[in-house]
């Protein structure tokens, strides 16, 4: 098929029958009895794909289609009824397949180690095992459609295409190897941008490992007043779909600031962000724009764990987000071996000394907060002082001092111009 584009004309996004039209043009010509969506998860609530994957599911089934549905999870907890009716309105619970990112995959592949040293310069010589949800690979599938939003990412540089694949609906091996891949290459050298090494083994496991015809559809959206505003929609079956994606959330997805912020303020939405595995976001996201030596405040009032999963969970309260050398030093461990996703996590969530970090939560103490390596302090207290619904996105004066205030960082990628540029 030939790939399909929507660039909105306006600030206000593409409206609802422009994305419409665009969708059964993609479906336009194919016989299919059988299709599977993998939609993302509720984390990606603002993607828009949640009524891309109404509009498909409706579509579909009214012309006789059998429609499945797999979030793509990755080591996300499996979705609640209400999350989905929330996200993905009145398409059948019963639908709805949960992806279990331990056992319900099958080996396709491994990339091999020779190729892994050249495009991680040298940092990881070790060939990567591919696996997926072994769903994907059923035979009655006429096709696969893979919605989803591309967004600067901390682990492969920009989010979406055959990531949804590979770690949304990938099992342990490949999850873990390629978080680890991209935390020792360094997430600052791979934010914002659509060629990594990390990006490099989804694309070559793509090419090489699964022969199914897979319908890409790619958002790009902000959503500055909590309203999600879609600029731009872009359909296809290569990568030409992805890298166009790419140019426009590099324009709309990431923001410049003049100089080191010396303090930001950043909210979590407790309806998204329920896990410093999620909410950590806050950190990635913003690590380019704080000043050495400044203060990250995140203000989270969902957050009640640090894993998403119990056996993360135990790895985050032993080991902490304590900086790279103490998680290379722990790695001699076996339980952190064989969990490397956990180990590249405890990196990424780390300042590595250079700027503070204060989680402001309800449910999880002060003394466990600062026994994984934060400061804490409680959240009613710190609202009285930085209330979201008083600041304003960007630059505060708040009791006399500038803060920078950002309402979701999942949304976007924050960087200092001054150290861009140097």
């Amino acid at each position: 098929m030939m790939n399909i584009y929507r660039i909105a004309n306006s600030e206000k996004g593409l409206e609802s029958h422009e994305i419409e039209e665009a969708l059964v043009e993609s479906l336009d010509g194919r016989s299919l009895k059988n299709v599977l969506i993998l939609p993302p998860d509720f984390t990606r609530y603002h993607s828009n794909a949640g009524f891309i994957t109404n509009y498909y599911y409706h579509y579909l089934t009214d012309r006789g289609c059998n429609v499945d549905l797999l979030p793509t999870l990755g080591t996300h907890v499996p979705m609640t009824s209400e999350q989905i009716k929330g996200m993905y309105g009145d398409i059948p619970f019963e639908k709805f397949i949960p992806h279990d990112w331990r056992n319900d995959v099958i080996k396709i592949g491994e990339v091999p180690a020779d190729y892994m040293k050249e495009i991680s310069d040298g940092t990881w010589t070790e060939a990567v095992e591919v696996e997926i949800n072994k769903i994907v690979l059923d035979p009655k599938y006429d096709l696969v459609i893979s919605p989803g939003q591309v967004v600067p990412h901390e682990v492969v540089g920009m989010s979406n295409h055959a990531k949804n694949l590979f770690v949304g609906a990938g099992g342990a091996s490949i999850i873990n190897s390629s978080h680890m891949v991209g935390a020792v290459y360094g997430m600052e050298k791979m934010m914002g941008k659509a060629d990594t090494p990390v990006r490099r083994i989804y694309d070559y496991a793509l090419e090489h490992f699964l022969d199914k015809p897979v319908l890409f559809v790619l958002t790009v959206t902000t959503a500055p007043y909590g309203e999600t505003l879609t600029h731009g929609l872009f359909i296809g079956e290569d990568r030409d779909c992805f890298e166009k994606a790419v140019e426009l959330a590099q324009e709309k997805n990431i923001d410049f600031v003049e100089t080191g912020i010396k303090k930001c303020v950043v909210y979590l939405d407790p309806e998204e962000f329920q896990s410093t595995w999620l909410g950590n976001k806050a950190i990635y996201r913003t690590r380019m724009a704080i000043a050495d030596g400044g203060e990250l405040i995140i203000l989270a009032p969902g957050v009640d764990r640090f894993g998403e999963d119990e056996q993360v969970d135990k790895l985050i309260r032993k080991y902490g987000y304590k900086g790279t050398p103490h998680i290379m030093e722990c790695l001699v461990n076996q339980d952190l071996r064989e969990n490397l996703s956990a180990a590249a996590h405890l990196i990424h969530g780390s300042s590595e000394g250079r700027f503070s970090i204060t989680y402001c939560v309800k449910e999880i103490s002060k003394e466990e907060i600062e026994s994984v390596g934060f400061k804490a302090e409680a959240f009613d207290l710190a609202v009285e002082k930085y209330n979201p619904d008083k600041l304003v996105y960007g630059y505060n004066i708040v009791e006399g001092e500038e803060i920078y205030y950002i309402p979701n960082p999942a949304l976007g990628l924050w960087i200092n111009k001054e150290k861009f540029n140097n």
